[in-house]
Parts: C-alpha cells; structure tokens; sequence
C-alpha cells in the first residue's frame, strides 16, 4: 500500500511528488507530465508569469526553469516571457530529476476504502494507498458560456483544446473573451491568416503594464514590490500568504476571487493584436448561437449597444475555468457527495489543503476560493507542494495511533457509509 498517490502530472501533480519522494513517502504519480502544456495550447505561445516565479517546487530550491534554461543557453531574465515550449521541457526534466515513480496511465476512478482509498488506472489495475492528492489542473474545469453550449465541438471549442491553430488559415474564427487568453489565441489566429473577431463583456480591453526592472531604487521597492502575480502590495500578500489569505472571511475571499487578477492582456501581446486587424467588439455577450447553413449565427447583446448578430466559421471560447465539486468526476460518486462546498461549489480544504474527506489532498485551482489568486497559476505550488506533504504525513500520523474520522458537525454522508471531517 502506498502512502500517497498523486492524480495529475502537472506543475502541481510533480511539485507535490518532489517533496514527498524527499520526505521517504512511499509515492507514485498517475498522469502524462505537463500534458495540458504539452497538448492543450497553442505553439507560440508564452507564459505570462515571470521566470522566476514560474517554478516548479522542490526542496532546497532544486530544479529551477532559469537552471534548466541556463543549461541549454536559454533565456530566463526578468520580463521575457518564456515560451509555452520551454516551460513544457523543464516541466518533463523537473519529472525525470525529482520524480521517479510516475507512471504514465490516466487514472479513472478514485474511491474510499476501508483503509484509505483504491485507485483505478484506464487500464483496471486498481492499487490502495492511506492518502490521495488530486492534482487534476484546470481541464476538467472548462467554462463554457450557456449560449454555446447546445453547439458540437466541430463548431465550439474552449481555447485549452488546441495545440495548432493553423487550421484555421482562411476561416472567419469568433474568440469570445478579454483575458490573456483570449488575446493571443486571437493574434496567433490572426498570423494563421484567420479572419478574426473577439466577442466580450468587457467594455473595454484591459492590459497589463511592462514590468519595473528587478533592480530598483529600494522607495520604489518599498513601495510595490515585486511578486509571482505581479507588482504591489496586494499581490505581495496574495501570492506570498496564501495561508493568511485562508483567514479572511469567506465573504472576502470570494469577492477577491471574482476581482482580483481579472481579463487582461499581456503587455507584449498588445502590439501583436494591433497589428492583426482583428474585429474587437466590446460590452457584448453571447446570447444565442445556432447553426446556419453549415456555418454559426450568433446574437451578441450589450447595454449599449443593443443586439448583433452576424455568421462565423467556429467560435473558441477563451471564458477561463469554474471549479467545482461536481465537475471532479475521477472521484466517486458517494466520495464527491460528501464533500463539504464553499460558495459556487468549489471544494472547502483545510489549512494543509486536506479536504473534509480524511486523506483527500487537492491543489491547484479547485483551492483558489479558500487559498487566493495565487492557486490559479504555477507559482502557487510553492506554497501548496510543501503544506501539503506536511498534511499528508500529519494524516498517516493520526491513522498510525488509531485515530477515527470526525463528522464535522451538520454534515452526513448522503451516499454510503464515507465519513467526512472539516479540518480548521
């Protein structure tokens, strides 16, 4: 029986895996490494974090993307961007140094046990480990606006489904967001020889602003410091304290997570989609689409601008992701039903990312409610890799003395006898 098992392979999935593996857990990671960055964007894309706070976590600080890159001549500097390519080759050479027990199945199906928990890979090998980190990152989370969604993805798609957006040189191609990456999808599509239009809800584009030069006079330090989500205080405290940002009332952490780091372009993009001769319609929604002699017709609507409706050859929604209990569907089903949920039905976790189930882990962007900003992006699992190994050894500690699982209070099981706990 292992000690932990890990469901993702992503920057999370092998951050979490090079601290348990340093800590002696008996471990094993389930996922292709960085599939979504290998497979599911675009080539010629760019991360939009800095290098330095695009790390993969490690004990020691070991493993860095500016050691990698400095290891094949490549550029790792404060305010170049680095491409999607790059960081999905330090993230398979992070698995290869830190990683050693990774096996390259999916898996299918995570279930509680009477001990623990069974894991089931696509091929039905079932393996039993005492905890479990679901490290899943953002696809299964895939936000889709309702207008679109009657539609097939041979019309529809969310802009993670593509890795090549060359096919469609010639098309007239609808983007429908404001955020980065509806942006660059739309200026690749643009050098793709697409005919391109963005769609958003937004009255306006947002962009960010050229980073200030690391080396700065130490008042201008002072006064917004540099940080993995940018320039400020605020961000400071978002990306530095997920732990303290944990404390704030649920009401404020929820309002953060809807304003804080919203739609905005990259500030090396802009020029890009100046220059694309894209059709940018802003303060509209979609508001119905259907299909038209082989083509789409869509009604956008806006307070200011009435309603639209015009024909294009695809639509990609670049409309983010929306985490929720019910949308982790490797889980059971009784498992998932004990889940306790915050608002929006996100997951609750505790303070070491444990979820009210006793021994089921998670990370990444389904703790963004409860942990902040921060947990949407790479730099996050700096914080969540470490805190989490802490849980997981605090776990088997309590199962080792023979501790049963508290029912937090309120709360049954409303499937099967699983028990739940709420950790503080």
């Amino acid at each position: 029986m292992y000690d932990l098992l890990i469901v993702g392979a992503g920057p999370y999935g092998l951050s979490i895996a090079a601290h348990a593996e340093a800590r002696g857990l008996a471990t094993r990671v389930f996922g292709r490494p960085m599939e979504s960055w290998r497979d599911h964007m675009p080539r010629g894309m760019f991360l939009k974090s800095e290098p330095w706070a695009s790390n993969l976590s490690a004990p020691g600080s070991r493993y860095r993307l500016d050691q990698y890159c400095g290891g094949r001549g490549l550029p790792a500097e404060h305010g170049n961007p680095i491409p999607i390519e790059t960081f999905a080759s330090y993230g398979l050479w992070f698995a290869e140094q830190a990683v050693p027990q990774l096996d390259e199945r999916m898996v299918t199906r995570v279930d509680a046990a009477p001990t623990g928990f069974t894991v089931e890979a696509e091929d039905g090998q079932t393996l039993r480990c005492r905890a479990v980190a679901l490290a899943t990152g953002v696809l299964p989370y895939m936000r889709i606006p309702e207008a679109l969604r009657p539609l097939s993805e041979e019309h529809v798609t969310h802009s993670s489904r593509h890795s090549d957006l060359s096919r469609f040189s010639g098309a007239d191609v609808t983007v429908v967001g404001a955020g980065q990456a509806a942006l660059e999808t739309a200026a690749l599509l643009a050098e793709s020889q697409a005919r391109v239009r963005i769609v958003a809800r937004a009255p306006e584009l947002a962009w960010n602003s050229v980073p200030p030069p690391w080396e700065r006079p130490w008042w201008q330090t002072l006064r917004a410091p540099h940080s993995g989500l940018g320039c400020g205080w605020r961000n400071w405290f978002y990306a530095q304290r997920p732990g303290l940002f944990r404390r704030l009332p649920e009401h404020t952490r929820m309002s953060v997570a809807q304003s804080a780091l919203g739609p905005a372009g990259a500030w090396w993009i802009r020029d890009r989609v100046a220059a694309g001769g894209i059709d940018i319609r802003m303060g509209r929604a979609v508001v119905d689409a259907r299909l038209s002699a082989g083509r789409i017709r869509v009604r956008t609507a806006g307070p200011a601008v009435g309603t639209e409706d015009f024909e294009t050859d695809h639509v990609i929604a670049a409309t983010g992701f929306e985490a929720s209990c019910a949308r982790m569907t490797v889980l059971s089903p009784r498992l998932r039903g004990v889940l306790a949920q915050g608002v929006g039905g996100a997951p609750r976790v505790g303070r070491a990312f444990e979820s009210s189930y006793p021994g089921l882990f998670l990370a990444g962007l389904v703790t963004a409610a409860d942990f902040g900003p921060a947990m949407r992006f790479v730099h996050g699992a700096s914080y969540t890799a470490p805190t989490l190994v802490a849980g997981v050894e605090g776990h088997l500690t309590r199962q080792q003395r023979g501790g049963g699982p508290e029912v937090p209070r309120g709360r049954r099981p409303v499937q099967g006898p699983v028990p739940a706990r709420a950790e503080g």
